[in-house]
């Protein structure tokens, strides 16, 4: 393995959504996962399943006492484990954290919910669009008229989700390896994504942003922070926020000597301008506008699709996406200059690598033979 973690041990207990996220960036930056997966979902997997690439996969029945022993047995020689079930599964498990940080004390136990541990939703289902929905953040991503428009699972499940664990188990890490104490570190996607409105509170509470959405500096209300839509049907993004920003997209918009631009920060004349600027950019099409704006102080970008983004020049000189086995995908980030991230193999078919896994964890030949004889595996 190669990455800054290389040498961090860690066990993920299979989940959906932002818990293997959080596992495919763990692995990406080095760690060794070992994925706990169920064991009547022995043979499925798929090479399109990105997020569950660079770990090894070992399939238990978890109903047996022999597999639950097996759990922390790699436990205790795990530097992290994390899990994504409702509250209380684990526990009744038997692994949970009270179980587990008595087997091994350095332990660090990530826990990864959308409402939390505790508290009067904990218990309830949930998706992505509902823990955002509690925060503020869903509602401030709409158009005035309009209903609000979830930004993918981009900010519960991954951006509060999975993120903030990744986060949070690495900070746990480290103050284990200082004080030798493991610790639970509670996950909420609610917590996450409210954390991730730091910015906006703040504005709201000092009378700078307001809760009528459409009509604020970053939600679409100024003309000179949205996307437009080209004469092609395209669309293209503009972010000219400081003075000297904006004063280079009037210049290429041929709009320097107009007096109605010249007050930039004047919210009352942002809806005329905003109408201005759609007319004006429905003029050319997407492509001609890149001819005009790429490679200038604007703060632009053209709205491309997936695989658009795929092709972009920028995107390929950096390397931002690579293809393993076929499967076009992003590559790993952060970048490190010394200790290089990569993706270290496909995602895995679940329990391809039961015994193997087994066995390099300090399992013995005779532990993996009775677990197959018990139907643990």
């Amino acid at each position: 393995m190669s990455g800054p973690l290389s040498g961090v041990k860690i066990i993920e207990f299979q989940g959906i959504g932002p818990a293997p996220f959080c596992g495919m960036l763990l692995s990406d930056m080095g760690a060794d996962v070992v994925r706990i997966d169920r064991k009547e979902r022995n043979g499925n997997g798929s090479k399109y399943d990105v997020g569950g690439r660079g770990r090894r996969s070992v399939s238990l029945d978890l109903k047996k006492p022999e597999a639950i022993e097996t759990c922390l047995k790699l436990i205790e020689r795990a530097d992290i484990v994390f899990e994504g079930f409702r509250p209380g599964v684990m526990e009744r498990l038997g692994l949970g954290p009270d179980v587990v940080l008595k087997r091994n004390k350095r332990i660090v136990y990530g826990r990864m919910t959308g409402w939390g541990q505790d508290g009067p939703y904990a218990q309830m289902a949930g998706h992505d669009i509902n823990y955002i929905a509690i925060t503020g953040a869903l509602r401030s991503c709409a158009r005035p008229g309009e209903k609000p428009m979830h930004p993918l699972n981009l900010v519960g499940d991954f951006g509060g989700g999975a993120l903030y664990l990744a986060v949070g188990l690495l900070a746990a890490l480290h103050s284990a390896k200082v004080t030798g104490q493991g610790q639970v570190v509670d996950c909420s996607m609610a917590d996450g994504s409210a954390s991730l409105m730091a910015m906006f509170y703040g504005m709201n509470a000092a009378g700078t942003w307001t809760d009528e959405v459409g009509t604020n500096l970053l939600d679409g209300g100024a003309h000179f922070y949205d996307s437009y839509e080209c004469s092609d049907g395209n669309f293209i993004s503009i972010g000219s926020i400081e003075p000297q920003f904006y004063a280079e997209l009037l210049e290429k918009l041929g709009l320097t000597d107009d007096p109605d631009f010249r007050r930039q920060m004047d919210k009352s004349k942002w809806p005329a301008l905003k109408q201005r600027l759609i007319d004006r950019f429905k003029t050319k099409t997407r492509d001609q506008w890149c001819a005009i704006m790429e490679g200038t102080d604007i703060c632009f970008g053209p709205v491309l699709t997936l695989k658009e983004a795929l092709k972009h020049p920028h995107n390929i000189a950096r390397k931002t996406f690579v293809e393993v086995e076929g499967v076009p995908q992003p590559a790993p980030a952060p970048r490190f200059s010394a200790t290089i991230s990569k993706i270290h193999s496909p995602p895995p078919i679940i329990g391809q690598h039961t015994e193997s896994a087994l066995k390099d964890w300090g399992l013995s030949g005779n532990d993996v033979e009775a677990l197959r004889k018990a139907g643990a595996i």
